[in-house]
């Protein structure tokens, strides 16, 4: 299972619809409050793709959560930068993937992340 979280509606369709075509299930959460149910909840994510645009500084307790529970993630962003990075990786994540997204780049992560967490 493979956590999407994007504030924008049209973005999480496109994630799940990709990662349906490749075989994976997906959970899908659109706020802060979405997020944390599926954080409640017991069942296993294999990996995390956070898009963290549109949300306040609220996103990164969050994703220390999905740390606590060694869920591994990847931070979404529209664009790099250092500061952005190194609040990431602070926060526990395994990168910071820059949208557009390379679909092959993005399976590989997710194959070797899904083959690791299983």
């Amino acid at each position: 299972m493979i956590l999407v979280v994007d504030r924008t509606q049209r973005n999480l369709e496109l994630l799940v619809q990709f990662l349906s075509k490749n075989g994976y299930q997906a959970l899908t959460g659109a706020s802060l409050e979405e997020f944390d149910h599926i954080l409640a909840e017991p069942q296993k994510i294999a990996l995390a793709l956070v898009d963290i645009g549109g949300f306040d500084r609220r996103i990164w307790q969050r994703c220390e959560r999905l740390l606590e529970k060694q869920v591994p993630f990847f931070v979404l962003a529209h664009s790099q930068s250092a500061t952005l990075q190194q609040e990431s990786f602070s926060h526990g994540a395994r990168g910071v993937l820059v949208k557009p997204l390379a679909i092959q780049a993005l399976l590989g992560i997710i194959r070797s992340l899904c083959v690791e967490s299983a």
